[in-house]
């Protein structure tokens, strides 16, 4: 029993993710707010809708802004809340803003004891008629932002894009992270192989590229599902999703490569030569040119990756194990794949 512990860690891992990741709450957010146009000089009443809010809940104390930038904000002087879901907020807007340019876009933020600060990034804009820069600026630093309040409970962080779908970053990010890691252990027992050609080092290459491909596989299946909540279709044919599927047709090859090789022993030389550069073309191939042209996704072709507030350290807590966890579960099935290999081989031996 005492040599299974990893499979019994993966397991347990996994389990702990999936009950973690999906039952924890996000923390309460500000989904939309209407109208989205205002116009400078006037009273504007804005109706903003909240996620996982309790506006009702000591809604004496609400307060909201409109701000942008550090210095200027812009603080409610009515504040309505319908429902735990809805509030009215009534802003008496300057005839000028904090800017040079006739629209400009805030931030909206609201403020519970309740529920903590919920923010809603460029959720308004505001048109002026005429620019005064210097009269924008004394009027919007009337209202400074202080004491805000921080929800005491174990959450995610609400991001208006993502929504509920950040949770998948427990299963799509690490599925690619712990092929990487089945991967270069398929190309290391490959190199091995052609240094010293044993026939149980190319079984191993060939258990852990079949694992490998799996994994890049489900990778590719989360990510088409997190680009359809995000991006609006399964496939935008960005450079990324391309790449990506250019790396795995190279690494599908590598199967019909060895099926086209009766002699065992040039079939597993071959074998071995094309893992590595397979292994060598899936890094520029995923890493280094999505990030030389436009891409959606995160961390390539200008767009930012998950930064600090994205993946904080509640997220940390379920993201990390569930790399380990998708690593040992990848190795156990390679394992499986391996027994069945020499069990093959045997029987086609005897």
């Amino acid at each position: 029993m005492k040599n299974y512990w990893w499979k019994f860690l993966g397991v347990l891992l996994l389990i702990y993710t999936f009950v973690f990741g999906l039952l924890t709450p996000l923390k309460t957010g500000i989904t939309a707010a209407s109208p989205y146009s205002l116009q400078a000089g006037q009273t504007q009443v804005v109706t903003v809708q909240g996620y996982n809010s309790f506006f009702t809940k000591e809604k004496e104390k609400l307060r909201a802004w409109l701000k942008t930038g550090s210095e200027f904000a812009l603080a409610a002087s009515q504040i309505e809340a319908v429902d735990d879901r809805t509030v009215k907020l009534t802003f008496h807007v300057p005839a000028h803003l904090p800017t040079d340019s006739k629209v400009k876009d805030f931030t909206l933020l609201i403020d519970s004891p309740a529920d903590g600060a919920s923010i809603l990034p460029g959720g308004l804009s505001i048109k002026q008629d005429s620019v005064n820069e210097a009269a924008g600026k004394a009027l919007w630093t009337a209202s400074p932002i202080s004491q805000l309040h921080e929800k005491e409970a174990i959450t995610f962080p609400f991001r208006n894009i993502l929504g509920e779908t950040i949770r998948n970053t427990y299963y799509h990010v690490p599925m690619w992270m712990a092929m990487f890691i089945i991967l270069i252990g398929a190309v290391v027992f490959s190199i091995k192989y052609l240094i010293n050609p044993d026939a149980d080092y190319d079984r191993k290459a060939m258990a852990l590229t079949n694992v490998g491909l799996l994994l890049g596989i489900l990778g590719l299946i989360t990510g088409a599902i997190w680009a359809k909540n995000t991006w609006g279709k399964y496939w935008s044919w960005d450079v990324k999703q391309n790449m990506t599927a250019i790396a795995l047709l190279i690494y599908s090859a590598y199967f019909v490569l060895r099926a086209s090789f009766e002699d065992p022993e040039k079939k597993a030389r071959i074998s071995a030569v094309f893992n590595i550069f397979a292994f060598a073309s899936i890094v520029p191939l995923i890493y280094i040119i999505p990030k030389l042209t436009d891409s959606l996704h995160p961390g390539a072709g200008g767009n930012i990756a998950f930064g600090s507030q994205d993946l904080d350290n509640t997220m940390r807590m379920i993201f990390y194990p569930a790399i380990i966890g998708w690593a040992l579960l990848g190795l156990w099935i390679g394992e499986v794949i391996l027994r069945t290999a020499r069990i093959r081989e045997r029987i086609l031996d005897a």
